[in-house]
């Protein structure tokens, strides 16, 4: 097995070195990493209908899919991601899989006196306190499961970044289950490191400091001391060209961080100052495909214009308000700033 510990916190490389390993390497692999802040979507999900857009514009917070399933999660350097990929012929029991490769990460958490175990099928709890969420993919032969490690995550961006609104999106989208989240480091004591040779050499060796640096350092060489064929790797200056590629043609790209979601409607009443405008929005794959607006807003252009240019604009913020600040939108919708009118759309 290889143990791979990244120094990349851009979540759209991270995201596609995850399917790299899975699908162009044959090794058995296990893996640590980080994101800076990013939302992270299940495959299938409906990611306008998962976040709240207006606070992760704002706040710079990219969105990216995964191969896996599962539901939206929220990632910032307090949170550690771990990985383990292998080659396997029993792909059919996935409950077995996660108590599989959960066990490592709550046998190591419970030497340093954290009570962690796995509850139902596939979180990790503290004191009934989920602090991991963790999702499983099958290539061929090879099933990759991932998972996240709250150990120092920041509630508030977690909080308002995930804030969906999901009476307004009616459709087959697989809505995120929000649960009560607890952080790593609030049950961390200094009695419960000391119990571990190797975590209290990790924090001497990490300035006395328990941060996330410290227990990613900790979590790999307490694995790599249980499993003994663990060699440490490095991607190759080959790897890391074949990643960009994947990256950039695929998960830098909105056709597959917002257009991969299934078909769903939209509706959203507002009072403006203008007037009380109603939108009522039919997507596709990510995309407008009909909009309708009603309301007793004061015009000097037919409504109908404004919705047919509307057709086919990838409904995400950033697009929308492109689309929308080449418009004379006050003939359209007297009294009504074009910002104000964007945010009527999520």
């Amino acid at each position: 097995m290889l143990f791979i510990s990244d120094s990349s916190t851009d979540p759209h490389f991270n995201l596609a070195e995850e399917e790299f390993l899975l699908k162009e390497t044959d090794h058995d692999i296990f893996r640590l990493w980080r994101n800076s802040p990013s939302i992270i979507v299940g495959r299938y999900q409906n990611t306008v209908a998962e976040i709240d857009t207006e606070y992760t514009a704002a706040h710079h917070i990219p969105v990216v899919r995964r191969l896996t399933g599962g539901g939206a999660v929220f990632h910032d350097l307090g949170n550690l991601n771990y990985t383990f990929i292998q080659n396997t012929d029993q792909t059919s029991d996935t409950s077995d899989m996660f108590r599989r490769y959960t066990r490592p990460i709550t046998q190591a958490l419970r030497s340093i006196g954290i009570n962690a175990c796995l509850e139902g099928r596939n979180d990790l709890v503290i004191d009934g306190l989920k602090f991991s969420g963790n999702a499983i993919c099958i290539h061929k032969n090879r099933v990759l499961m991932h998972g996240t490690l709250m150990f120092d995550v920041s509630k508030t961006d977690l909080s308002k970044a995930l804030k969906s609104r999901p009476e307004k999106f009616i459709g087959k989208a697989v809505k995120s289950n929000v649960k009560r989240v607890t952080n790593i480091k609030e049950h961390l004591t200094t009695e419960g490191i000391a119990q571990n040779s190797i975590a209290a050499k990790c924090l001497k060796d990490n300035s006395g400091c328990a941060d996330s640096t410290w227990f990613k350092n900790f979590l790999g060489e307490h694995i790599c001391k249980k499993f003994n064929d663990i060699i440490p790797y490095s991607l190759t200056e080959k790897n890391l060209a074949q990643i960009e590629r994947l990256k950039s043609c695929k998960y830098d790209l909105n056709l597959w961080n917002y257009g991969k979601s299934p078909s769903y409607t939209f509706t959203n009443i507002k009072r403006f100052k203008g007037g009380i405008v109603e939108l009522y929005l039919n997507i596709k794959d990510g995309v407008i495909a009909e909009a309708d607006i009603k309301g007793d807003y004061f015009f000097t252009r037919p409504t109908e214009e404004l919705t047919a240019t509307l057709k086919g604009t990838p409904h995400t913020r950033e697009q929308l308000s492109k689309k929308i600040g080449t418009l004379d939108l006050g003939a359209y919708f007297s009294g009504i700033c074009p910002e104000d009118f964007v945010s009527l759309f999520f």
